[in-house]
């Protein structure tokens, strides 16, 4: 048999033999496809993406997915996520385990009705360390749809049984040892030898799994405690259980019953009445607040909530004076770069953070000044013929990724300025188990806007994400603390809106590029959801912003 690789790469084998022989017999396959700093967890096979014990029975073209790939490294963290699982229905056969979230490099989990004690938790990791000694291998079963349901039937498993009953694949995978099984949209890895980088920590009422390191999965993260984010987190999460929405299944449920046209109006109700807390907060604090601060990742939906702060800021008799940061860009040329010789546009270095200052100095002392206003064709800052000044009754407001950066207002008092941090933090998981990243929120709103708005393919959306990511870890989560507000601008809905927009474009794509893999990963995703039309959704919401069709001006 003839296996062909990336790279115009072929080697004969013999007989058939799974990818982690075929890797074992060939060990410079791993190092030529993915370098020497990565290790393969998973394998493109055409349009499909499987686990390493995949038979190779026939000449095929594969290409490898490492841990340092997005696709890679969320199948790493969903094994970790088996082999907890595993460890405790060894020991605590009663307990219901569910991944909440992702908690700097980490996931948050908790148990139904039960708050552990750091006992169980150290019970549970030496078991977890005990079973990945044993480098047990982890066995794949396709099933159909309704065996699937049934096998889960017979354990009480209400959350895979009602996440299957909207499942529109073709086939059902299952992972297990024994008689232990998983649903899951990823595959896992092969055995648990390769899950031996890990913690457990009691963060009450739950734990979490600290992971490895992106860059050395050798090593195991330094976890770091963010108050304000979790306490984001465990809000909305507490909201959605009022609401009866504990996982897509209820959500598809609700669509199926004619019951979302109400958690549409709940939900949007809910963003309105935190921004009105927040316009009454910065109220509260006059005259002495002068400056207010709007920060987040890309497709946060930051320009919208501006727009909808500045409403409620006119409610309470305030003129909000908006001044956006993106016009402050410098010119390329005055751009430093970045390691890899790109410009680093992302950097806080790359606005003119002397004229910024100035003009806000020139601000806070009652004198005008003319914005400038970036244009972004001609890559350079334009006189505007916008003059501003602001009274007793007007309050700055600087929207930008970079607003929360001390370095930007170093010369304004603390007491002057209110931080906003505006994030779309959390969302439905499709079960216990199998969550949903709080990234991709963001990176299909991305897309959606990208193609739509932008011109931009979403393969373009992709191939940038990585970057982006690094920027907003590097330059925008680290002032997240800073924040006197945060704001989830995550709505539980929306995956199920985006759903008509993306899915067609993404099934589109052909599987020889190399970003098919998180194509399909976010195509999973999207299969477990019921689309929903966007008719419902009011002009004025933060989604508006991404599929079209706001009464706002952009």
């Amino acid at each position: 048999m003839e296996i062909r690789l990336r790279g115009a790469i072929n080697l004969e084998v013999d007989s058939p033999l799974s990818v982690r022989e075929f890797l074992e017999k060939f060990p410079q396959v791993e190092v030529t496809l993915l370098g020497e700093d990565d290790i393969p967890v998973a394998v493109q096979i055409g349009d499909r993406i499987e686990d390493l014990n995949y038979i190779l029975d026939e000449d095929i073209s594969i290409d490898l997915i490492g841990v340092k790939n997005n696709y890679g490294r969320r199948v790493l963290e969903r094994s970790y996520i088996f082999l907890f699982n595993l460890a405790t229905k060894y020991l605590f056969p009663d307990l219901k385990v569910i991944i909440e979230h992702s908690y700097h490099k980490s996931l948050y989990g908790r148990f139904k009705d039960y708050i552990p004690t750091i006992e169980d938790l150290s019970k549970i990791e030496e078991k977890m360390r005990e079973i990945a000694e044993e480098d047990i291998p982890i066995k794949k079963e396709v099933h159909s749809r309704e065996s699937a349901i049934k096998l889960f039937e017979e354990r009480q498993e209400e959350d895979k049984i009602g996440l299957l009953k909207y499942y529109t694949g073709k086939e059902v995978i299952l992972y297990h040892i024994d008689d232990y099984y998983e649903y899951s949209y990823l595959p896992v890895v092969p055995s648990t030898g390769y899950l031996k980088t890990f913690a457990l920590k009691l963060y009450q009422p739950g734990f979490l799994i600290i992971l490895p390191e992106d860059k050395d999965i050798n090593k195991v993260a330094e976890f770091k405690e963010v108050v304000k984010l979790f306490q984001a987190f465990y809000e909305y999460k507490n909201w959605l259980n009022i609401l009866g929405l504990n996982n897509v299944s209820s959500l598809n449920s609700a669509i199926e019953n004619g019951e979302i046209s109400e958690i549409i109006k709940v939900a949007e109700a809910l963003h309105e009445k935190k921004i009105a807390q927040i316009a009454d907060e910065i109220c509260s604090r006059l005259p002495d607040l002068k400056l207010v601060l709007i920060a987040g990742p890309s497709s946060a939906g930051k320009t919208t909530f501006t727009k909808r702060l500045q409403i409620q800021l006119k409610v309470n008799g305030i003129k909000p004076i908006v001044i956006e940061m993106d016009d402050y860009f410098l010119p390329p040329q005055e751009v430093a770069r970045d390691e890899y010789g790109n410009y680093d546009f992302d950097s806080p270095n790359a606005l003119n953070i002397n004229m910024l200052a100035e003009h806000l100095n020139i601000l806070m002392n009652g004198g005008e000044v003319e914005l400038p206003k970036y244009n972004f064709q001609k890559k350079r800052s334009e006189r505007s013929g916008r003059y501003i000044k602001i009274d007793k009754n007007s309050l700055l407001v600087m929207e930008g990724i970079h607003a929360l950066n001390p370095q930007i207002t170093p010369e304004i008092p603390g007491y002057m300025k209110y931080h906003i941090f505006v994030s779309a933090l959390t969302h439905l998981n499709l079960d216990n188990q199998n969550r949903v990243p709080t990234t991709d929120a963001r990176l299909i709103r991305r897309m959606v806007r990208d193609s739509i708005f932008r011109g931009h393919g979403v393969l373009d959306s992709i191939r940038q994400w990585p970057s982006v990511r690094r920027a907003e870890d590097l330059y925008i989560f680290p002032n997240q603390e800073k924040a006197d507000a945060m704001f989830n601008s995550a709505l539980v809905y929306e995956f199920s809106v985006l759903k008509n927009f993306i899915e067609p474009i993404l099934k589109a794509i052909p599987p020889y590029y190399r970003e098919y893999p998180e194509v399909k990963r976010i195509l999973d995703i999207l299969s477990h959801f019921i689309p929903l039309s966007p008719t419902e959704v009011p002009m004025t919401s933060i989604l508006r912003e991404f599929i079209g069709g706001s009464s706002f001006v952009y």
